[in-house]
């Protein structure tokens, strides 16, 4: 049995950023990862940095346009139709959440916990001088149809009272911003604040840096088992040996729930799939990412290549490949825009499992029944726009070792 201070489940940007801030606390660091590091869905995200997404997945617009999508296999968010009790329960508390004055609450956590992470992100990759394609560019919205504009427009509005900054445009200035739009653009909403990034090589740089500053990363070693003594965990069983941690990190991802249950923990998130396409990016496409709006498909420049992610589907904690959802992706990209997705162009086709909770903000706490555990999971499709005012709030919640409110 391996005495350590801070042991971190999971080595994706949430785990990572965790060790990172840690670190800084002065604690000693232990990070286990089942996989690679980032190799989940830190990996083939669109790695967007978007305060301006302040609005939490339930909300009642996303409420009246799943209800159409939810059964359609090739919509942008789809539930795999299963008797599953944690399912219906977290559909149910979607439903519950999905309101106006949900919206009011949850907005203020998310934009807050959004600048503080842009702020920090302009900070790490500045002074630890990173190579992952930062650029804080900003995000341009783009709308085909009037009524997905003005809906657009007014949530753009609502946001400018926490002093998010928005620009609208015209067709006209669309073409000028980003000239493959195709015809038949109504017209685009611009965030000039956001930033952008390339998720797999920001978490691989950081873990290098945490490694070098001594935090001890152990990939392929997947828990297995947990034991409890009082109120705190006592040994962590993993397939690489055992750990009695002074604390305890459980940053997982969507497989955190089932970690839990050993605590009796009972996390509401539910492994929504997500899915991307990456290929060689046109030598005149700008440094702008975008939304194609009504088909909820993000458009990210990575260096070389040009990454088209989105869809939410729940199914389960299962990896397959759904190709009608990969063509339904394909069919955006080609619709908004004038580029050819095909295989001679296709760098990688990507899935991977997004933690979401049914009121759209990430668990982020200490459990009053365990003293020495903390919980930071269930970002839903922000873990990167949010990972590292999560691990500062993890570094402190760790530095006071009492109970915390849940974020």
């Amino acid at each position: 049995m391996e005495n350590v201070d801070v042991l971190i489940v999971g080595g994706g940007v949430i785990g990572v950023t965790s060790a990172y801030y840690l670190l800084q606390q002065g604690r000693s660091v232990t990070l286990v990862e089942k996989g690679e590091i980032g190799s989940g869905s830190s990996y083939g995200n669109a790695g967007l940095i978007v305060p301006s997404y302040s609005i939490p997945l339930s909300s009642p617009g996303v409420l009246s346009a799943g209800l159409k999508w939810m059964l359609k296999s090739d919509s942008p968010f789809y539930v795999k139709p299963r008797l599953a009790p944690d399912l219906i329960s977290w559909l149910w508390r979607f439903w519950r959440h999905s309101n106006a004055s949900w919206v009011r609450r949850a907005t203020p956590v998310l934009h807050n916990m959004g600048e503080n992470s842009l702020n920090l992100y302009s900070r790490i990759v500045r002074e630890e001088g990173l190579d992952c394609h930062y650029q804080q560019s900003g995000l341009l919205e783009l709308y085909r149809s009037h009524q997905g504009y003005e809906e657009g427009k007014s949530a753009a509005k609502m946001l400018q009272r926490y002093s998010i900054v928005s620009q609208l445009l015209n067709s006209h200035a669309v073409q000028e911003k980003v000239p493959q739009v195709r015809p038949g653009i109504v017209g685009g909403i611009y965030f000039p604040d956001d930033a952008h990034i390339d998720p797999a090589r920001f978490v691989r740089q950081l873990a290098q840096l945490v490694a070098s500053r001594g935090a001890d990363l152990r990939t392929h070693t997947e828990v297995i088992g947990l034991n409890t003594g009082g109120k705190k965990v006592v040994a962590v069983h993993t397939t690489r040996g055992d750990f009695r941690p002074r604390q305890l990190v459980l940053a997982g991802g969507a497989w955190s729930p089932e970690i839990a249950r050993s605590l009796s923990l009972s996390l509401p998130i539910q492994p929504a799939k997500g899915y991307s396409i990456t290929i060689r990016r046109p030598d005149d496409f700008p440094e702008l990412p975008l939304i194609l709006e009504e088909a909820k498909v993000a458009v990210t420049p990575m260096g070389e290549h040009l990454r088209f992610a989105g869809t939410l589907e729940l199914a389960g904690l299962n990896l397959n490949i759904n190709q009608r959802r990969v063509e339904a992706i394909r069919r955006a990209a080609e619709t908004f825009l004038q580029i050819k997705v095909s295989s001679q162009n296709i760098v990688e086709i990507w899935r991977g499992l997004r933690p979401c909770t049914p009121n759209g903000l990430p668990v982020i706490e200490r459990p009053a029944r365990w003293e020495n555990v903390i919980v930071a999971a269930g970002h839903c499709m922000l873990g990167v726009s949010l990972a590292p005012a999560t691990g500062q709030l993890v570094a402190q919640i760790a530095h006071n070792e009492q109970a915390s409110k849940r974020y």
